[in-house]
């Protein structure tokens, strides 16, 4: 890059190293070590805000620590310094102790020009015998189909595997299934009831979503049989604890545990269904895994972990022959590990699958959870039986706790069969992409498959973009319709604009972006590039903060300057300016491209 802005003793390597807020930040460590004998941990640089001259903006207050002098007085002196060792410095004003800097054109020509140049821009390489990171999501039940509530779990951990390899880790994706315990055996129980030997392919259902028919209606039986028994004087709990169709499951799950062959039989002619529907909506949701666990052969090594924190005295068994765990001092209350029947819990297959991903993975530097924030406390228990068993590796592990989805009607409840089913519901959103790119009128001469494609691109950027916005700690309350919209903070916007822009390539005659004589930018121009400016450091920020909606966030923002700039410059000039603005426009799609596919949509050529 410019190698007058290298302060001595500092190598800027490539491209995305020679942000001016890194220089800045480097000179000033210099300048602090140099003049005051200081050493300097952190400085705030942040873009200055509209109503005052100048790109970034040095926040001073901090520094005060360091020496004796007042903020104007200080921002002023670093300011000169700055200045006179900064080439593409070009002046700075002070505001009440805030340093404002000018940078000059001639950095943000060169910056398009680098930025232009780097196919990887923002990307870091991935270093395949680095640590990994492990990135647990989806993790369903073999008893229901996928529902909305694990699209937003779906599409979470997808997008943070994708951001956390961009910011250059090892990732590893992979899933839990939850392919046992007495909601199982519930499915089976009612199967076996009243299915009169119904399968996937009499009853024309996706086999996950005919299993899960099977569990409401083990519901609505036992609901059924609840009332039946208060009728005749038995008090509301008693009942529901001794309803026959429960004791049945119940009955199940002990039996399967001891592994007798016609229940196993059911079980994995049910789960294969099941797996087989699972198959089909991954692929629509366009999401896949490394690696799979089975709750069926976790929950075993679960149990000798539970052994062994007995032999410890980390755990303590009651009278009945439970198994507990008293975190009282800790502020949390006693855990089951063991039922008083021998059957295991949740707490306790966990325990086994990530000893297990452990011993699978010795170069796993740490793990994450994508599961909903219903599932805080447990987390904080997991993360805190593992630490008291001796196991140093779990403060390498986080929960990534995210919000319920919650629809115009209320809760989804699986149970009453109130979900809203995530292929129904891609379904849904491909057909309305249909209407509304009809009703546009944009596709002739696209062919009948090209046009379906679109669509399904259209329709899961609409669904992804609409849950990934939304800060995973927050609830949504997810409207189908609004999410197809082509206009405001939708995917399909977003989508738009970068087909907006490919029809401008296609269009353009400058095929060599020679901006060499470009000399003076327009403002909405340089606004642009400082925004393309603030890729990697987004998502840096995002791989930190376990938060694809920075993402998402930072695009709408990008996508939105662009239709401004687009709206008021005219790019297709036909004079030396020409190069320029096509070469901006090419590295505002590439950045839209790559954002997009962080989030796991695709960016069509075409709308």
């Amino acid at each position: 890059m410019i190698n007058a802005l290298q302060p001595v003793g500092i190598t800027y390597l490539c491209s995305q190293d020679m942000f001016m807020d890194h220089i800045i930040k480097e000179q000033l460590v210099v300048y602090f070590a140099k003049h005051y004998h200081k050493k300097v941990n952190s400085i705030e640089i942040q873009p200055t805000k509209p109503q005052f001259e100048g790109d970034l903006t040095v926040v001073v207050f901090p520094l005060l620590g360091l020496v004796s002098k007042k903020p104007a007085d200080l921002a002023a002196e670093l300011g000169e310094y700055l200045k006179a060792k900064v080439t593409e410095i070009v002046s700075y004003n002070v505001v009440q102790g805030f340093l404002n800097i000018v940078i000059s054109t001639a950095y943000y020509i060169k910056a398009l020009k680098d930025i232009h140049a780097d196919t990887h821009y923002g990307i870091k390489n991935v270093d395949a015998a680095a640590d990994k990171i492990l990135v647990e999501y989806s993790s369903p039940n073999t008893n229901k189909p996928l529902h909305l509530g694990h699209i937003r779990n779906n599409l979470l951990g997808a997008s943070l595997a994708n951001i956390l390899s961009a910011n250059g880790q090892n990732v590893h994706t992979t899933q839990i299934i939850n392919d046992r315990g007495i909601h199982i055996c519930k499915s089976m129980v009612a199967w076996q009831q009243f299915g009169n030997g119904e399968t996937p392919s009499t009853a024309k259902l996706k086999g996950d979503e005919l299993v899960g028919k099977y569990y409401v209606l083990f519901d609505q039986h036992y609901k059924k049989e609840i009332v039946d028994l208060v009728n005749t004087g038995i008090d509301e709990e008693t009942a529901k604890n001794t309803a026959p169709i429960l004791l049945q499951a119940k009955d199940m799950l002990i039996r399967w545990e001891q592994k007798d062959a016609s229940v196993l039989a059911l079980w994995e002619k049910m789960n294969t269904w099941v797996y087989e529907g699972f198959d089909e909506t991954y692929k629509r949701l366009g999401v896949h895994f490394d690696s799979y666990y089975y709750e069926s052969n976790t929950y075993v090594l679960g149990k000798e972990i539970v052994a062994e924190g007995l032999d410890k005295g980390v755990f303590f068994k009651k009278t009945d022959g439970s198994v507990w765990i008293d975190l009282t001092e800790e502020g949390l209350d006693e855990k089951l590990l063991i039922r008083s029947d021998g059957t295991s819990v949740y707490m306790t297959q966990d325990l086994g699958t990530v000893r297990l991903r452990y011993a699978d993975h010795p170069d796993m530097k740490g793990m994450v959870y994508t599961v909903g924030n219903e599932q805080d406390y447990h987390f904080k228990v997991l993360f805190l039986v593992l630490k008291k068993l001796g196991y140093s590796w779990a403060d390498n592990l986080h929960h990534l706790s995210y919000g319920m989805v919650d629809l115009p009607s209320g809760k989804m409840k699986s149970r009453e069969g109130t979900v809203v089913d995530a292929d129904a519901l891609m379904l849904e959103m491909q057909n309305t992409a249909k209407q509304i790119s009809q009703a546009l009128g944009k596709l002739d001469g696209m062919s009948r498959a090209e046009k379906e494609s679109l669509y399904h691109t259209i329709g899961m950027g609409a669904l992804k973009y609409y849950i990934l916005k939304v800060d995973p700690k927050k609830r949504i309350l997810f409207d189908p319709k609004a999410s197809v919209d082509f206009t405001g903070n939708t995917g399909p916007f977003i989508q738009y604009t970068h087909a907006r822009i490919q029809s401008i390539l296609r269009k353009s005659s400058a095929s060599d972006f020679d901006i060499s004589d470009v000399v003076s930018l327009h403002e909405k121009e340089k606004t642009l590039l400082k925004t393309l400016l603030q890729f990697p450091s987004t998502i840096e920020a995002s791989a930190k903060q376990y938060s694809p909606a920075l993402i998402a966030n930072y695009l709408y923002e990008l996508v939105k300057q662009f239709n401004s700039y687009y709206q008021e410059v005219p790019i297709l000039v036909e004079n030396k300016t020409q190069s320029f603005r096509v070469s901006l426009c090419y590295t505002v799609a590439d950045v839209i491209a790559k954002s997009l596919g962080l989030l796991g949509i695709d960016a069509p050529e075409r709308m």
